[in-house]
């Protein structure tokens, strides 16, 4: 059994420094993967009978990737000869001197609370929906002389990676990588399209060249901007209208853009919240249910669907997967960037929310160069649905601070009405 030694690149293997954390921002197929996975199978098989965590944003992504991808744990321990058994259903590998390994979701930071650990491993930390995960592991890293820890990720300026990579004592080793270090292991064909397709664009520095970036000249948004626009559900008020706002993809095939789909809602005070981001690239019909669903999901009112590229064929896919599904066609007479500065000026003031975090769609807001030809889709899709809740009369906004809008109906009622007069359905309180 021995430590990747020779196959590795130098930036893949610690030095033994008094580091508490290894922090590997690099790009895609860079290797980290193969690189935490090495680092904690090699750790868990010299030490007996220790513990380790491996954490990942779901607990879908720790299995088929940190513990049974191509360069994951079981493969790992597989050639060190160390590996005991693997039960897949709770997510725990067992080594044949005692340790163990558990996996994690970073959608659940409290099922960190109770275990304690030797080390551990955080995988795509900047796209965690909670943060705080990586809080409850360190809690639970107290076992042996020096806890440490490995984060392995596409590196995003959000608050935690930045402040990692700020910290100047000693306790943050920063290693830095890009896909193009790892040609070796990777599709020459694959290197040549990526670069020729974002090749000197800063979703390419960032995802391809692991480059921290900051926020882009020119832009309309900034991240502090969505950052402090940012609420959690249970914050969410009560909202008066409900629309699905799709920007749909010219094409279908493996070039093609994504379909951007969002969901926002309005609330009586004026201001807005955005409620899902379900963009994906698929064929019509595909992304047509995506849409039909997120309008009965959510309770919506209507679809917007922008139909510049496919006419109204774009309503008809609509309307095969649900006729009485209510439509608004779109079309954009005005260039991106005057549709989308009013947009940008209402996040300023303060009236429009993110409920959650939507790392695509925020990507996409603040690297957008107004200048630019690129069609950013889940941006486009946003700039719609707030739009058509912002431009909605004033009547309509009046109405809704006065009266309570039945949530199945959508009758409006007094506000001290206990079942709607129209459906005759309990009304949720206000």
């Amino acid at each position: 059994m021995n430590w990747i030694g020779q196959l590795a690149r130098p930036e893949q293997i610690p030095d033994e420094g008094d580091w508490s954390v290894w922090l590997f921002l690099a790009g895609r197929g860079a290797g980290k993967t193969r690189t935490a996975s090495e680092w904690i199978a090699w750790n868990a098989s010299r030490f007996a009978f220790t513990r380790w965590a491996c954490v990942a944003p779901t607990f879908a992504d720790a299995r088929d990737t940190c513990a049974e991808g191509e360069s994951g744990l079981i493969t790992i321990l597989n050639r060190y000869g160390t590996l005991a058994n693997y039960n897949r259903s709770i997510g725990e590998i067992f080594l044949k001197n005692g340790s163990r390994i558990k996996l994690f979701s970073g959608d659940e930071p409290d099922r960190l609370r109770g275990p304690q650990f030797h080390g551990g491993w955080i995988d795509e930390l900047a796209a965690f929906k909670y943060p705080e995960t990586y809080d409850q592991l360190q809690f639970g890293l107290r076992l042996g002389e020096h806890p440490r820890l490995i984060v392995t990720t596409t590196p995003r300026p959000t608050k935690l990676i930045r402040s990692l990579c700020a910290r100047s004592d000693g306790s943050v080793k920063v290693t830095r990588g890009s896909t193009f270090d790892n040609a070796a292991n990777l599709a020459p064909q694959a290197l040549k399209e990526l670069e020729a397709r974002y090749g000197g664009t800063n979703l390419g520095r960032q995802e391809l060249y692991g480059e921290l970036l900051e926020d882009f000249e020119g832009a309309l948004w900034n991240r502090k901007m969505i950052q402090d626009s940012r609420i959690d559900l249970d914050k969410l008020p009560h909202l008066y209208r409900v629309v699905v706002a799709i920007d749909p993809a010219v094409t279908f095939g493996e070039s093609s853009d994504e379909t951007g789909i969002v969901v926002a809602g309005a609330s009586p005070d004026g201001h807005f919240y955005v409620l899902e981001d379900k963009s994906l690239k698929s064929s019509p019909d595909t992304w047509a249910r995506v849409a039909v669903d997120a309008l009965r999901r959510n309770k919506g009112d209507r679809i917007i669907a922008e139909t510049n590229n496919g006419g109204d064929l774009v309503l008809e896919v609509l309307k095969q997967v649900d006729r009485s599904a209510p439509l608004k066609k779109v079309t954009a007479s005005r260039g991106k960037r005057v549709r989308a500065e009013p947009i940008a000026a209402l996040f300023e003031q303060g009236r429009v929310h993110m409920v959650g975090n939507f790392p695509l769609l925020e990507e996409q807001m603040v690297s957008w160069n107004p200048e630019s030809t690129e069609s950013p889709d889940r941006m486009d899709a946003l700039v719609w649905a707030i739009t058509e809740l912002s431009t909605s009369g004033s009547s309509m906004r009046y109405l809704a601070s006065i009266a309570v809008f039945c949530p199945e109906c959508k009758c409006p009622n007094s506000k001290r009405s206990s079942h709607c007069f129209g459906c005759r359905k309990a009304l949720l309180p206000v």
